[in-house]
């Protein structure tokens, strides 16, 4: 891996900062007057979730919820019920016991720096170095899977980074940040932004690149990559009908019995309504008893469901 230099990375920095200026998306936690709850929300719901899902789930928590203490004083199934489907509903769950951090060891106000931030329940060292840098301004590396994959074909060559993130990338992203802290913000911005709308994993659009001159992939004539990626399955899988548990629960006004879960209602030859349409998908996936069993004690086990009056609720 050769690195530029200092005056090809003062380069690098502003062509990825102009490109950035003139054709980032608007996106409503990217606004100067979003408050630093509004991107910590943000940041937490995309994990794993593309923007155009996470966008009307932002726009009703920030409306239902506009503070920490707003989110704290609610029970922590709300959270839940309000996640709907952005998938990995834990998240939700520790967005909330963070909320509670916040309204009782911050006074309310979310911490401006790493390492208070990282201090949070559920926060880990991307959020909280994300968080400091978008929402403080502060220095901070942050490093995402769309800015691994661009530091990947930008500077080694390679399509895709490894696996699991390393300490030599690590390291690399700490080289690479500019040491004003306002470019700094706005490069790991626009690094992240080129690896999400044109340096993409599949079909990256390498005429649209403000950086492909300097790219060491495309000189290398764009290597296949070392490995296969592993993608996520989800039809017939625990993970499908344990969202589709949580669909009901969310439904739910009052506790569900465990049997309803278990044994689909007798068809009364009208469709269902309420809580009868979650339940009428779930059944449909026909899933084998133990399955339904792991999904339904796992979702106990995590906390995103609670036994209460013989039936199953979201947490109180």
């Amino acid at each position: 891996m050769t690195l530029p230099d200092t005056l090809q990375l003062a380069s690098l920095h502003n062509a990825l900062a102009q490109w950035f200026e003139d054709t980032a998306r608007d996106l409503p936690w990217r606004e100067p007057d979003c408050s630093a709850w509004g991107i910590l929300v943000s940041e937490v719901m995309l994990q794993q979730t593309p923007v155009v899902r996470v966008l009307p789930v932002w726009f009703d928590w920030m409306e239902r919820w506009p503070t920490p203490a707003h989110l704290a004083n609610e029970p922590s199934g709300e959270a839940v019920r309000h996640w709907g489907r952005l998938g990995f509903p834990r998240r939700a769950l520790r967005l909330h016991a963070a909320a509670v951090a916040i309204r009782d060891q911050h006074s309310g106000s979310v911490p401006d720096n790493y390492d208070e931030l990282l201090g949070l329940p559920g926060v880990g060292s991307y959020t909280a170095a994300a968080v400091a840098a978008f929402a403080f301004g502060r220095r901070e590396t942050v490093v995402d899977t769309n800015i691994r994959r661009v530091h990947a074909r930008l500077f080694a060559g390679s399509a895709l980074p490894a696996p699991t993130l390393t300490a030599a990338e690590m390291r690399l992203a700490e080289s690479l940040l500019p040491l004003d802290p306002e470019l700094s913000v706005r490069w790991n911005a626009s690094v992240m932004e080129l690896g999400a709308m044109v340096c993409t994993a599949r079909s990256p659009k390498c005429a649209d690149c403000p950086v492909r001159a300097s790219c060491a992939w495309l000189a290398a004539g764009e290597p296949p990559p070392s490995y296969t990626p592993k993608g996520q399955s989800w039809h017939g899988t625990d993970r499908q009908v344990r969202g589709a548990v949580m669909a009901v629960l969310r439904e739910a006004a009052t506790p569900v019995p465990r049997e309803m879960f278990e044994q689909a209602p007798a068809d009364l030859g009208f469709a269902p309504s309420g809580i009868g349409i979650p339940l009428a998908a779930l059944h449909r996936l026909n899933s084998a008893p133990e399955q339904l069993e792991r999904a339904l004690d796992g979702l106990l086990t995590d906390g995103l469901a609670e036994m209460h009056d013989g039936g199953l609720r979201l947490p109180a």
